[in-house]
């Protein structure tokens, strides 16, 4: 690959990724809706990822996609616009891609895709780890923007022979904030619960895209992902004891494990998660990560 587009490439992860393409000797199209500074990508488009000739502008000579255009929470806006906005925009983007010769694409998925982590109601997953075949439990527009994105993906390779790698992204930020929203889950353990208090590392999310972006996947492959610990500094067993007593637990189940199944991550993108912010493994903000391949 030479020209990769990103969409949404001023938000955290978009931008993050951007940077390790540029850094990685990849030439980037880079696609927001607005720039707020510098932008390492050699062609920058202002423009909208719901929009056809916007989207058809930047997949020009694009060899692969990282779409991230979101609006990525559903706090961030009603019901209607972020299940409207999130779903036309992956549509759309996978649609242009194809229609223009592009074989791959990485599209960002959520842990909320399987709904409890935003459910209104008393919900908890049946049993941990969580993974794609997790039944879900949808209650709010957000997760059910992802679920469909994830179907859209399927669509799209069933239709057009496109390949698309679906990454299910946990919490993911750089260190110091992860650190941060620790300090305040410590407070009230069981509000991260439902999604078995499950983190990424930027470096490792990037990886994860990068990975996804050149491994050897035919299909449309939904990809749970998470640290290989949890946010908290807690023995795993001990937190599911006291905040999801309810829930049938790992068979194995060690130390500060994951509750998060990462076979598919290792086995599909050969992935593991090397960051930890509990042990100094972490690579701080603003540090560009080292290729993988």
């Amino acid at each position: 690959m030479s020209r990769i587009l990103v969409t949404g490439a001023d938000g955290e992860i978009g931008r993050a990724v951007s940077d390790h393409l540029v850094a990685s000797g990849h030439q980037v199209t880079a696609l927001s809706l607005a720039f707020g500074g510098e932008h390492p990508a050699d062609r920058q488009i202002t423009g909208d990822a719901t929009s056809r000739a916007d989207v058809e502008e930047a997949m020009r000579d694009a060899d692969a996609v990282a779409h991230f255009a979101a609006i990525p929470h559903p706090s961030l806006g009603t019901p209607y616009d972020i299940f409207r906005v999130n779903t036309s925009a992956t549509f759309n983007v996978l649609t242009r891609a194809a229609e223009a010769g592009v074989h791959r694409a990485v599209i960002a998925s959520s842990i909320n895709a399987i709904g409890y982590p935003n459910n209104p109601h008393d919900t908890f997953p049946p049993a941990f780890p969580l993974d794609a075949a997790t039944p879900p439990d949808i209650a709010d527009a957000y997760s059910l923007s992802k679920l469909a994105d994830e179907a859209t993906a399927r669509y799209a390779h069933r239709r057009y022979g496109i390949d698309v790698v679906a990454l299910r992204f946990p919490l993911v930020k750089w260190p110091h904030v992860l650190r941060d929203v620790a300090d305040e889950v410590r407070a009230d353990p069981v509000r991260m619960a439902r999604e078995g208090w499950a983190y990424l590392t930027m470096t490792d999310a990037v990886r994860a895209v990068e990975r996804a972006l050149w491994a050897d996947v035919a299909g449309a492959e939904v990809v749970p992902l998470s640290a290989r610990d949890t946010l908290l500094d807690v023995p795993t067993a001990e937190l599911l004891r006291r905040y999801a007593p309810a829930v049938e637990p790992p068979a194995h189940l060690a130390g500060h494990d994951a509750l998060v199944d990462l076979t598919t991550a290792r086995t599909v993108l050969g992935f593991e998660p090397r960051e930890s912010i509990h042990d100094g493994t972490a690579t701080p903000y603003p540090a560009l990560v080292r290729s993988d391949r």
